[in-house]
């Protein structure tokens, strides 16, 4: 081991380690004190609800838990959205669960919790996964109600997708297990069957105080919308639970009753470990992003027995691509390579940018996996494209095009991973979020942003000093540099993973050891769907 791969070692753990402690500090929600209160009540949390339904001796996956970190912080904040979300087993069956999370503002939603639970039904949509609603929520936050109620991917598309997810044969199961009010209390009601906890379950489209002030009656919320109400008068609830484990005990009982599925046929063989170790991963990674590495090192330390079996390898090199096996599935892997690399004509080639050749390779080996069944994963640490007249000249565009025709299109599930930079065009190209992989996670060591915080700092230094050359002004040199480092701190802010995280950009920042994890359950999820349309390329620019 060398002093780089120590010094990267150190760096790349202590991000880690930061990661953990940011995860610790989201699943307290809306703190200690109240879950102190939640618990009071007779309730347990989102995060101990779920922990209940789940099998405890199998793997789950946290979807979203920085959603809207540092952004409602004139609101007091809005730990994971407000809702946490899990992929995990009931009974054995691979299911979707959302918890509304009631320490965090009473539950209410705010725009970026309507977000992430579309993005939960997306993922239940697209692999045909059963979807259980744990609901204990206020409503929506009424001093955001213009960004939540009225648009197409707001509160209401919720209540569409429920529709819909019903069509196709996907189960859904609720659970009322604390305040389920308004347009709200569609949710279970549009779900196959509803739940309700009695004395803290309550569901009404209008609370005692409102229906007092619109009609003038008075009446008290349990005897409005409580337990007893709702499964012996209405009939709007099919189960009646003596407390939340009652609920949940019930949940697995109907869901250990599903049926099978048909499977879409994904080749899986005994799983094996990488030979190479994983725990290198951290020494490999450089600490600055604009570093060189060997991508080939960090992919034999994420595939079984580190085989990679390489399509085209001595054509288009700032790409990789092959054939593995992670946890026993079948891969095609298209990997960015960060080291700089010498073409058959002697010209050398920058790490991380994709080239004409690179991209044609790509386009091929894409089309080869759906031709095959076999799901693709991309492993994104890119610069973007080559630019330059003799790129321009070469055609770049029409390559670059034909790469991203060909990401659009696939058929089969595809997985993102971004290592590293995830910069502009190339961020399209290698599967971002715009392009449904079904999941798209990053590592710590992950930057978003049409380009580097240095390059855009420069280019934008570049205009504001012209802006001003035109109004006969110039800046003294140390202007300029506290207004670089100005533009530079703010965009670097916005590169991190956190902020793209909390935009729901990502599904999840993860240590690189769960990456496998991840994959797996990823593919063995999208199994679920049976692949529905053939895979077609549409007009392109030969």
């Amino acid at each position: 081991m060398d002093i780089d791969f120590n010094k990267n070692e150190d760096h790349n753990k202590l991000l880690v380690s930061e990661l953990r402690q940011k995860l610790a500090k989201v699943a307290l929600g809306g703190g200690q004190k109240a879950i102190d209160k939640h618990h009071a009540k007779g309730k347990m949390t989102a995060r101990e609800r779920i922990d209940y339904l789940l099998d405890e001796k199998k793997p789950s996956i946290e979807i979203g838990a920085f959603a809207g970190e540092g952004m409602y912080e004139t609101h007091g904040g809005c730990p994971s959205g407000g809702v946490v979300v899990k992929m995990g087993y009931v009974q054995g069956k691979q299911c979707i669960v959302v918890a509304n999370d009631a320490t965090v503002k009473a539950g209410a939603w705010f725009p970026i919790t309507g977000k992430k639970n579309l993005r939960a039904q997306e993922i239940a949509i697209e692999n045909k996964l059963p979807i259980i609603y744990l609901v204990d929520s206020a409503g929506v936050y009424l001093p955001m109600q213009d960004e939540i109620f009225p648009d197409k991917e707001n509160f209401g598309r919720i209540f569409r997708n429920n529709a819909i997810m019903s069509s196709m044969g996907i189960t859904q199961i609720s659970a009322v297990m604390g305040s389920c009010v308004a347009g709200g209390a569609y949710l279970p009601i549009m779900s196959d069957e509803a739940l309700i906890v009695d004395k803290t379950g309550s569901i009404f489209l209008a609370g005692s105080y409102l229906v007092k002030a619109a009609i003038g009656e008075s009446i008290d919320n349990e005897t409005l919308g409580g337990a007893t109400t709702h499964c012996e008068i209405s009939g709007v609830t099919d189960y009646k639970a003596k407390d939340d484990k009652d609920a949940l005990d019930t949940i697995k009982n109907i869901v250990s009753k599903i049926g099978d599925f048909e499977k879409a046929g994904f080749n899986r063989i005994k799983a094996s470990k990488p030979k190479e170790n994983p725990e290198d991963i951290f020494g490999i990674l450089p600490k600055s992003r604009a570093d060189q590495y060997d991508m080939l090192e960090i992919i034999k330390r994420l595939v079984d027995n580190s085989e990679f079996e390489q399509y085209k390898e001595g054509y288009g090199k700032t790409i990789l691509t092959g054939y593995a096996r992670i946890d026993g599935w079948a891969v095609g892997i298209v990997a960015n390579q960060r080291k700089v690399v010498k073409t058959k004509n002697g010209e050398m080639q920058f790490g991380g940018v994709i080239y004409s050749d690179s991209a044609d390779k790509a386009t091929r080996f894409i089309a080869n996996c759906n031709q095959k069944k076999i799901p693709l994963v991309f492993l994104q640490d890119v610069s973007g494209f080559m630019v330059g007249s003799k790129s321009e000249h070469g055609g770049i565009i029409k390559d670059g095009a034909k790469m991203v025709n060909a990401v659009s299109n696939s058929v089969v599930p595809k997985f993102t991973v971004i290592i590293g930079n995830s910069y502009g065009a190339g961020n399209y190209a290698m599967c971002g979020k715009a392009y449904d992989p079904r999941f798209i996670v990053a590592w710590p060591t992950a930057e978003l942003a049409v380009m580097s915080g240095n390059s855009a700092a420069k280019v934008l230094l570049q205009i504001e000093t012209a802006s001003l050359k035109k109004q006969d002004k110039e800046l003294s040199e140390e202007d300029e540099t506290a207004l670089y480092n100005k533009i530079k701190a703010r965009y670097d802010a916005q590169i991190s993973p956190y902020y793209a995280a909390s935009r729901i950009w990502t599904d999840a920042i993860i240590n690189p050891l769960d990456t496998r994890t991840w994959i797996s359950m990823g593919i063995e999820a999208a199994n679920h769907a049976p692949i529905e349309k053939p895979f077609n390329l549409g007009v392109i620019q030969v």
